[in-house]
């Protein structure tokens, strides 16, 4: 025998399972990161008490301004990030929400993502090397450079530690710095024929650099528009594709000669 249930009584039967799908959906663990602003490395000088670009078989300038390297910070990949996090991140400057699969490959546990990035780093080290000594012509001369970052893992400071390197070794070219005493930053990943890709996380990269002082910042050409987006008071973009039009527009900024790209 059935009985009719009133209609309140059936809405709160149907509302029952919505409510649970509701609540279940807020507190479930979704596939995203939250990143933050990191910290910035000068590669022209220490970094937790190691020198950051060491050259040895060639004779190095002293040199002046900063280049820095920025990084950004995000949860770890096995924390659990929910819908209420999200929301939060949206409506916060400082803190940004980015696919899980942006940040960390995918489907790997904690220990294989850190050595997955070590090895980035490794690679990216090998290449911005020989990107640097590519572009001097110097690649059969017997140089050695050691690259030190400590934990700094991925390859996004690729671009900054050619620039080092190039500053170190040959400055402007011309006896001037690369910076021209600024405090520059930047990132991009770099391949060995000196080609700049893109990095993610640009525009927590621009509030770090901002934070510490840069009044410069390198940005791949194609991040342009994500640079923009939330780019902080005082802060210059440059947009390059190549090591040596990074080289270019620092050596125009310095010099106030030539047309320094914007984006």
């Amino acid at each position: 025998m059935f009985s009719r249930l009133t209609r309140p009584q059936a809405l709160a039967v149907c509302a029952a399972p919505v409510v649970a799908l509701l609540a279940t959906a807020v507190f479930a663990p979704l596939p995203f990161s939250v990143a933050q602003p990191g910290g910035t490395a000068d590669v022209l000088g220490e970094y937790r008490g190691a020198q950051v670009i060491t050259v040895s078989g060639a004779p190095v300038r002293e040199t002046s301004g900063r280049l820095l390297m920025t990084t950004i910070v995000a949860t770890s990949p096995d924390t659990r990030v929910a819908l209420p996090d999200v929301v939060d991140s949206w409506f916060d400057t400082d803190r940004a929400v980015m696919p899980r699969d942006a940040v960390y490959p995918s489907g790997d546990d904690v220990e294989e993502i850190e050595h997955y990035n070590r090895k980035q780093m490794e690679e990216s080290q090998d290449e911005a090397t020989e990107a640097a000594l590519n572009h001097l012509d110097r690649e059969d001369e017997g140089i050695e450079v050691d690259l030190e970052l400590a934990d700094v893992g991925g390859p996004s400071a690729g671009l900054l530690l050619s620039l080092g390197i190039v500053d170190k070794l040959d400055g402007d070219g011309s006896g001037g710095d690369l910076t021209g005493g600024r405090v520059v930053a930047g990132t991009g990943t770099i391949d060995a024929d000196g080609t700049v890709g893109p990095v993610g996380g640009v525009p927590l990269k621009t509030q770090a650099a901002r934070r510490d002082g840069a009044t410069v910042f390198l940005v791949p050409e194609t991040e342009c528009a994500q640079a923009q987006a939330e780019l902080p008071e005082g802060l210059r973009l440059v947009p390059v594709t190549t090591l040596g039009g990074a080289i270019d527009a620092l050596v125009a900024l310095e010099k106030g000669t030539g047309k320094v790209p914007s984006c």
